[in-house]
């Protein structure tokens, strides 16, 4: 019988869901070799019968008329609190122009493995499955992420937004890596001859920046003399946050008083990206706990959004759009508890948890808005949000 992250024969990946906190289906025991292995008992033997029964109720829920065509809906094999990295995963599947980019890039000439090509042959992997339903294991992708980057090189539970931030970042790094190696050897990335090589110009703008680059300009006020300070910076995910009191040892310098002054900062969003991926700020440190702390206060985010704080300026500041995927915690803190996915496809909702994939009604969000008191509670809380425009 396969362990962890193998695939039985016949293609289709199906595979039993385990967390190294808790190990749910099995004993682990060690060998004389020092080798950890698990027992195949019963209840192990049970999750396949579960996972398969999981998947033909979701069929069945759907049903073979309603079934999108060309779809399919996998869970991912959690390979000790990986649930981190499943559920920004599914989230990402789900925003199509990202899904999209993907795949082509998937069809693209094989380059040497790394993090974006793991990703494409997950995707192309989930989108060419013969069922419909079922469970895929991410080992390639895991352990890719595990060797390229520390922080994920363990089994401990790991922040989602951190990874989704690593993600998005290094997908564009190696982008823009390929490009300028096309470009040295004198071919653009269609084939053509670059007729106008120049090593030196600034990175290229990839996929990734077109479709989550937006810009933000932070604007600080002096409440001494007035005056108003402006800056513009790029972001791939906004932070949610209001107008912030700049005082005490967090003085803002005034140019034009010469000296630190108490001030009020706030953000304007300049030019607002195709995919929104709002970053709730769930966590804070906690001084006298000397760690951090979850807050678990209620944020009603709408199925359609139009966002109000743009500046004058502003590109597009009547975009509207569409809340296609939720990253949600559940627990107390960033480095424990439990991360799901709910997912926008089609006319109708889906959560995934790990392995396990269920149809929800649209008014079940409304139980992942948070708790109305403000901190330090267990909770299942929105922490990431992804909306699509609609233009």
């Amino acid at each position: 019988m396969a362990g962890p992250g193998a695939a039985p024969s016949g293609g289709d990946a199906v595979c039993p869901h385990w967390d190294s906190s808790s190990p749910p289906r099995g004993d682990w025991v060690e060998d004389g070799a020092g080798r950890m292995e698990i027992l195949m008992t019963v209840s192990k033997f049970a999750s396949f019968c579960t996972m398969g029964a999981n998947a033909s109720a979701l069929e069945k829920e759907i049903g073979s008329e309603q079934f999108p065509v060309n779809e399919h809906y996998f869970g991912l094999v959690n390979f000790g609190n990986t649930c981190y990295c499943n559920s920004v995963l599914q989230a990402l599947y789900f925003c199509r122009p990202f899904r999209e980019k993907i795949l082509a890039y998937r069809s693209q000439p094989r380059r040497k493995e790394n993090l974006l090509t793991c990703l494409a042959d997950l995707f192309h992997s989930i989108a060419n499955q013969k069922r419909k339903v079922g469970v895929i294991p991410p080992k390639k992708f895991i352990t890719r992420l595990r060797k390229e980057n520390e922080l994920f090189d363990n089994y401990m539970q790991q922040d989602a937004h951190e990874f989704l931030n690593y993600l998005l970042n290094t997908i564009a790094d190696l982008l823009q890596e390929e490009r300028k190696q096309d470009k040295q050897n004198g071919k653009l990335a269609n084939g053509t001859l670059d007729s106008q090589n120049n090593n030196s110009s600034p990175p290229s703008t990839t996929w990734v920046h077109e479709i989550f680059q937006g810009t933000l300009t932070n604007e600080t006020r002096c409440l001494t003399c007035e005056t108003i300070s402006s800056k513009d910076e790029d972001f791939l995910d906004l932070g949610f946050s209001n107008t912030e009191t700049l005082c005490s040892e967090y003085k803002y310098y005034c140019e034009e008083c010469r000296s630190k002054q108490e001030a009020h900062k706030r953000m304007r969003v300049k030019k607002l990206p195709m995919i929104l991926a709002l970053h709730l700020k769930r966590f804070k440190y906690m001084e006298q706990l000397q760690r951090y702390t979850k807050l678990s206060y209620r944020v009603v985010f709408p199925l359609e959004l139009r966002l109000f704080n743009t500046s004058g300026d502003a590109t597009n500041p009547e975009r509207l759009y569409d809340l296609v995927a939720v990253v949600v915690h559940c627990g107390s803190g960033p480095n424990r508890g439990h991360y799901i996915a709910i997912v926008k496809s089609h006319d109708f909702w889906l959560l995934f948890d790990d392995d396990i994939v269920e149809k929800i009604d649209a008014q079940a969000i409304e139980e992942f808005y948070g708790l109305t008191s403000e901190i330090s509670k267990n909770s299942e809380s929105g922490y990431i949000l992804f909306y699509q425009s609609r233009d």
